[in-house]
């Protein structure tokens, strides 16, 4: 299909204006900070999306902490490539012990939250790292295995230059409020519901 000088021109002046318009709007974004990041919904993708972050900081050299809440007895794709071929950028921390209907324990599950938010505020509290991953820390704060107000003072305390990112299903609306940035993961269509099982590259 072919243009039109008259299309072609009508194009150019249309993009034009778009152009002045979008950088008008971006010279006038002049704050840099560290984020407060939440991945959450009900679609895959949420921990995917912060791992995809981790490779984009390593790119700028960052050094990075992952703690993961729950997760903690898989043998990951993401583990093994980040932290073994990083470390000394990727600091890695799988803490969990599986999902929660799996351990059918709720002070054992209480205990591993506990521990893991304790690494997570060291991890915070150095400042060699730019970037912390909190893998699946909404579930753990929806089933109530850590204390919310703790959680939200110590982001309210972080480092101006440190970027933390929350992933899990069922954020809490406080956590919502306080976040930068919010990414809600709908799902529409999942294999699992028809039948695929979890697999290594996909999955895990």
């Amino acid at each position: 299909m072919s243009l039109d000088t008259a299309d072609a021109e009508r194009h150019t002046l249309k993009m034009q204006k778009r152009k002045a318009v979008q950088d008008a709007e971006v010279a006038s974004k002049t704050i840099e900070k560290g984020l407060i990041m939440v991945h959450t919904g009900a679609g895959k993708g949420k921990s995917t999306a912060a791992f995809g972050l981790i490779l984009r900081a390593l790119g700028h050299g960052w050094k990075i902490g992952v703690v993961q809440f729950i997760k903690g007895a898989w043998d990951t794709g993401e583990q093994r490539a980040l932290a073994a071929a990083f470390p000394d950028h990727v600091t890695w921390r799988a803490m969990g012990e599986g999902f929660t209907w799996e351990t059918q324990d709720k002070a054992r599950d209480m205990a591993a939250a506990a521990a893991a938010w304790a690494e997570a505020q060291a991890l915070m509290a150095d400042p060699a790292y730019r970037l912390i991953v909190l893998d699946e820390i909404n579930i753990a704060l929806r089933y109530d295995y850590l204390d919310l107000a703790a959680v939200l003072a110590a982001l309210a305390a972080k480092r101006p230059d440190l970027t933390v990112v929350l992933t899990g299903r069922n954020a809490k609306p406080e956590l919502i409020d306080v976040a930068d940035l919010v990414t809600e993961m709908t799902l529409v269509k999942h294999p699992f519901k028809a039948g695929v099982k979890a697999q290594a590259g996909i999955e895990f």
